[in-house]
């Protein structure tokens, strides 16, 4: 808690005070391409202009394209050498996870750094077009299939290049505060039962237990792929728009503890492009530090059960 308000540095150098722009400082990708999920406002945004800035081609992947063609825009008005793209994608419905993996694909681009990054938070109770609870639908299984189809791709970049590929999922201090279990495999689409805020730190701890579990699976396979998930911090962004006046009031008695957007998108670009981290996986990072998550984060035997379920939902969803 120190160090959150104060900001000072932890063992990594860096802290809550610290930006993405001064943990990617002196660090060259121009031989890296990487996918953002929305990054075209708040701390995606931040985060995508960030890695332009250090020469990265990156994708912008994003449900609004007009929002998506504005960042380009921003980005480019800013640096005009920047190599951006913009796709859509909306992680809601398994059909257009799929389409944007095929179009990716098409542009036969390698694929070194991949940012689940895209998010709701604490919106009234909606299921999907597959039938899915909007927050676990969005937050969690999209995520979980759009890594699925491009992990293969993520795989031949890493080997024929030798460059170790990252993939950071973008979790939350919320995972701490789940259902009771957890993860309700059961009742994940029960309107009765739902709660806004719990069904939004299942999704958020369901991003932690995929990461660790893929990250077990490339290590069993050898893979040049570290999987790593991230808190970026309390930050004022869209997300907020369900709960603009609770959490409002909340920002008042708790003002030490915010920060900006170019803060909250330093974690985020410090585990994905850092040297210091090369081979560190499964790990789970708060203020670019590395930190212990919830003992339900850390249950093996719930992240298989999760791996499993979430293929499960996917199958269907693309069978119906």
């Amino acid at each position: 808690m120190f160090r959150l308000i104060t900001g000072r540095p932890g063992p990594s150098g860096f802290g809550s005070a610290s930006t993405a722009e001064q943990v990617t400082d002196g660090i060259d990708g121009s031989n890296l391409t990487a996918i953002v999920t929305g990054g075209a406002s708040g701390i995606g945004f931040e985060t995508a202009r960030v890695l332009a800035m250090r020469n990265i081609h990156v994708i912008i992947a994003a449900r609004n394209m007009e929002a998506a063609n504005e960042a380009k825009q921003r980005i480019l008005k800013e640096n005009k050498a920047a190599r951006v793209d913009i796709e859509k994608l909306d992680l809601s419905s398994i059909r257009s996870v799929k389409a944007f993996a095929e179009n990716f694909k098409a542009l036969n681009l390698p694929l070194n750094i991949l940012i689940n990054n895209a998010g709701i938070m604490f919106c009234p109770f909606q299921l999907s077009e597959d039938g899915i609870e909007m927050q676990f639908a969005t937050n969690h299984l999209g995520h979980f299939y759009l890594t699925n189809l491009l992990i293969e791709n993520m795989k031949e970049t890493a080997k024929a290049s030798g460059i170790e590929g990252r993939i950071v999922n973008l979790s939350s201090v919320a995972h701490l505060c789940p259902y009771k279990k957890g993860i309700r495999f059961h009742k994940i689409n029960d309107k009765s039962s739902y709660q806004d805020k719990l069904a939004y730190g299942q999704s958020k701890l369901a991003n932690i237990l995929h990461a660790n579990e893929l990250s077990r699976r490339l290590q069993e396979e050898g893979a040049n792929i570290t999987v790593n998930s991230v808190h970026p911090g309390l930050i004022m962004t869209n997300l907020m728009r369900h709960s603009a006046l609770s959490t409002s009031i909340f920002r008042a008695f708790t003002c030490f503890m915010w920060k900006n957007v170019p803060q909250g998108a330093a974690t985020t670009c410090y585990v994905a492009l850092h040297p210091s981290l090369k081979g560190v996986t499964g790990k789970y990072f708060v203020d670019c530090n590395e930190h212990e998550p919830s003992k339900l984060a850390q249950d093996e035997a719930l992240a298989r059960n999760l791996w499993d379920v979430s293929n499960n939902l996917i199958n269907a969803a693309l069978k119906s």
